[in-house]
């Protein structure tokens, strides 16, 4: 089966060669002809685990290819999916221009039958929609379905997402999608992943929900670990949080409290469903309630630092991480970026260090006075404080002692909780962590 994947972006290209390997000969298309080539040099826009060597071997194996050419993709694909962004616009509403130019792309080069399948983030009712506009746009009758297949792939974790899933969402009303649907997931049968099949309402409203539902439980982390920061040492944040995880009812994973979550998806999903919501007379005062306190979180840091320092104007600070999360070069909406941005605003002196996302994030910081560092311990030289703010692994086992002899200073901010507190304070260190004795 011949497959096209609209948008060699982050989920388009993991979509493209995770198709490819499971045996599909898939077409990743995008009209930047810059990025097609760089692809096809086995160059990759962004660093995820795994994905390189996806690409590498399924490139060679003649399966996966890359392209600028959309009507030859439409014409020899059986399913075309749309990948491409959906930016928040605004309002917080998302922005479907990406979406509504790739439809019109496929509508103008469709031939003979087609399921066009939406991979993207998009609003209730967006399926139906695009049923329309492609109906409408159509040089002849030919027939054609539209299915929503959302996408939960985590960055960092993207790859083993894609094979090993929770679950697979398949929204259509038609049956000979549904089933052309499974056929292309068929191997995931053997593993016995869940298929949820459903109307494509249903399906984009999943979406929204799920990645809410996380960032419920982060905002309700960061909620209970600012409540131990006010109680005192008397309280830990991660007590309770082991304790609430125990409970089969609520699961550890997702509360983990620190800055606030970032990235490309629950800052614009969480502002996106409700901006949903509000379309449909409905205001969803839990999801909107996550996003003030997300918003305000890392902010949280900063004051920590500022205790600690007296003030911050002409204060030497080192901030570790500058990605979203570990095992990924985004820094969009990072709280790691913000933190550092904020920090310049109050007059510090700026030292940066992250494993792979330092030239990302040094764009996002442009023109403002900082350095970027070669490693930890040169990012801690001479500084007054330094602060974690992504939670790699390598800043898991830093050299502490080596770390404190650097630095002017003695104070570390541990945003992320991710480093042992008896042996921070054994190198000399002033430690603070978020709800933490």
């Amino acid at each position: 089966m011949h497959v096209a994947v609209m948008g060699a972006g982050y989920a388009g290209l993991v979509t493209g060669a995770g198709l490819s390997d499971l045996g599909l000969m898939a077409t990743c298309v995008d009209i930047n002809e810059g990025k097609v080539r760089q692809l096809a040099e086995g160059k990759l826009p962004i660093f995820e685990p795994g994905l390189e060597e996806l690409v590498r071997r399924n490139t060679q194996a003649g399966r996966l290819r890359f392209s600028a050419d959309i009507p030859a993709a439409v014409k020899n694909s059986l399913v075309v999916f749309i990948a491409v962004g959906t930016n928040a616009s605004p309002d917080g509403a998302a922005d479907l221009s990406q979406v509504w130019s790739a439809a019109d792309s496929i509508a103008d080069h469709i031939e003979d039958y087609k399921i066009v399948v939406i991979r993207s983030t998009v609003p209730v009712g967006t399926a139906a929609q695009m049923r329309e506009r492609i109906s409408s746009r159509l040089k002849q009758p030919v027939e054609f379905e539209v299915a929503s297949n959302p996408e939960f792939l985590r960055e960092g974790s993207a790859v083993e997402d894609f094979f090993h899933p929770d679950r697979i969402v398949i929204g259509s009303s038609s049956s000979r999608a549904v089933g052309i649907m499974k056929d292309i997931y068929r191997h995931l049968y053997l593993i016995e992943t869940p298929f949820v099949i459903t109307t494509s309402e249903t399906a984009e409203l999943i979406k929204y929900a799920a990645n809410s539902f996380l960032a419920l439980k982060i905002s309700f982390a960061n909620e209970l670990a600012n409540l131990c920061d006010a109680i005192g040492p008397s309280t830990d944040v991660h007590v309770v949080i082991r304790a609430l995880g125990l409970d089969r009812r609520i699961g550890p994973k997702f509360l983990h409290p620190g800055p606030g979550f970032g990235g490309s998806c629950l800052p614009k999903d969480t502002r996106a469903f409700c901006s949903i919501a509000r379309k449909f007379g409905m205001s969803l005062r839990t999801i909107a309630a996550a996003v003030a306190v997300n918003d305000e979180q890392f902010l949280r840091v900063i004051e920590k630092v500022r205790q600690g320092l007296g003030s911050l104007a002409d204060q030497a600070v080192a901030v570790l991480g500058l990605a979203f999360k570990p095992n990924t070069n985004d820094v969009r909406e990072s709280r790691a970026v913000k933190i550092c941005e904020a920090l310049l605003a109050e007059g510090c002196d700026l030292r940066v260090f992250d494993p792979v996302a330092t030239a990302p994030g040094s764009l996002v910081l442009d023109g403002r006075r900082f350095k970027c560092c070669a490693n930890p311990y040169e990012a801690a030289e001479g500084v007054d404080a330094l602060v974690v703010a992504t939670e790699w692994n390598e800043f898991r086992v830093l050299d502490l002692a080596k770390l404190k002899k650097q630095m002017r200073g003695d104070l570390l901010v541990d945003a992320k909780n991710i480093l042992d507190l008896a042996k921070a304070r054994e190198a000399g260190f002033r430690y603070c962590g978020v709800g933490r004795r």
